[in-house]
């Protein structure tokens, strides 16, 4: 795809100043990191406070009197019992249990949602919710290009909103949200992350977003920080184990080999998936999502081999050096008996097997995250 043809988000004339080096992404033209480098930005978050732009996310906004009832039937976690002004992790699903992506989903009112998807997945999940919504009373609109989304994210960002917004940040907890000012413009501000550590989501119209990136960039000087790319938002998340569609989610495994259990409510009735899910739980999950420390600072990639002994039992699915750890960190797709945390396998890199034992993640268990 040619620089031409890629999106942009309102920010990226900023970028380009800010010395960002741009690359395409899930058709967006990205900066992946800064003239500081990846290590410098990912150290900014652990210690201080980064900046980043996610624009291309997509945002779905779905309201009417079967909002909740479309939600319910279409994703695999229990939204019953959100308050408005709080914010749920879920995931959408085949009829197989296969992944159709994950998401974000905010209750802005008793029958009204906002759901934010994978930028890469945009119009497939509108496509694929829209299908479903015909025996329901609702709206459901995508207004991708009605919003701009910032992420700050680090234990001091906090320190660098609280003087920019009239909202009192202390009321807001862990996926929460409220609406307010930040920088004299109107923002949807969310207590949720990719990094594992404190920080928010700032949700506002693609006009307001450079007056309000100036106005943090000001801010947050005096704390350290730096804008951040794509490059530090990958070895940020994967420090903390979570997924990232298209590598660990995928539409060719299910959520209960995707380390999405957790978010799978079996127990709230009828939805998309159910059916499949349930007779594989009860069946035995074949292939499972894990978490591998490597010894010393390998580079496992994606699509390297997983062994054991001469055996080859999976795939690494991402993979880092760990900026905060000094060791390589993975999640691979293993078989179902090689799980367990603790089990001895190793990832063939380049001829050579570097070993590694199975962990339960987080890797990264140090961060400010407010639970």
């Amino acid at each position: 795809m040619s620089d031409d043809t890629l999106r942009k988000t309102p920010l990226h004339d900023i970028h380009v100043e800010l010395g960002g080096k741009m690359a395409p992404y899930a058709g967006w033209s990205m900066p992946v990191q800064y003239s500081t480098g990846i290590q410098a930005e990912h150290r900014a978050v652990r210690e201080a406070v980064g900046l980043f732009d996610v624009s291309h996310m997509g945002e779905f906004e779905l309201k009417g009197p079967d909002a909740l009832a479309l939600l319910q039937k279409v994703a695999v976690n229990d939204a019953s019992g959100l308050e408005v002004g709080q914010a749920q992790y879920s995931a959408l699903c085949h009829a197989d249990g296969t992944v159709v992506d994950d998401l974000l989903v905010y209750r802005r009112g008793a029958n009204h949602f906002l759901l934010v998807v994978n930028a890469a997945n945009t119009e497939g999940d509108f496509n694929w919710i829209e299908s479903h919504a015909g025996e329901f009373d609702v709206i459901l609109e995508d207004q991708s290009d009605k919003w701009a989304l910032l992420a700050l994210q680090g234990p001091r960002s906090q320190e660098a909103l609280a003087g920019l917004t009239d909202l009192d940040l202390d009321t807001i907890g862990y996926y929460r949200f409220d609406h307010g000012d930040v920088a004299g413009q109107p923002t949807l501000v969310a207590r949720t992350g990719y990094t594992g550590e404190d920080g928010f989501e700032l949700y506002l119209p693609p006009e307001a977003a450079p007056v309000v990136w100036n106005a943090l960039m000001e801010a947050g000087a005096p704390m350290g920080l730096i804008p951040c790319g794509l490059g530090a938002r990958d070895t940020l998340r994967l420090e903390v184990g979570y997924p990232l569609y298209g590598n660990d989610l995928d539409r060719e495994h299910t959520a209960l080999e995707s380390m999405l259990g957790w978010i799978v409510k079996f127990e709230k009735g009828d939805f998309v998936g159910r059916e499949a899910l349930l007779a594989e739980k009860e069946g035995g999950v074949k292939r499972r999502l894990v978490g591998l420390k490597l010894e010393g600072r390998a580079f496992p990639r994606p699509g390297y081999p997983v062994v054991s002994g001469d055996r080859e039992v999976g795939l690494v699915t991402s993979g880092t050096s760990s900026p905060s750890l000094g060791v390589g960190i993975a999640l691979a797709r293993v078989e179902a008996g090689l799980h367990a945390p603790g089990t001895e396998l190793a990832v063939r890199i380049r001829g050579r097997d570097v070993p590694a034992v199975t962990q339960r993640p987080p890797f990264w268990t140090e961060g400010s995250v407010r639970r």
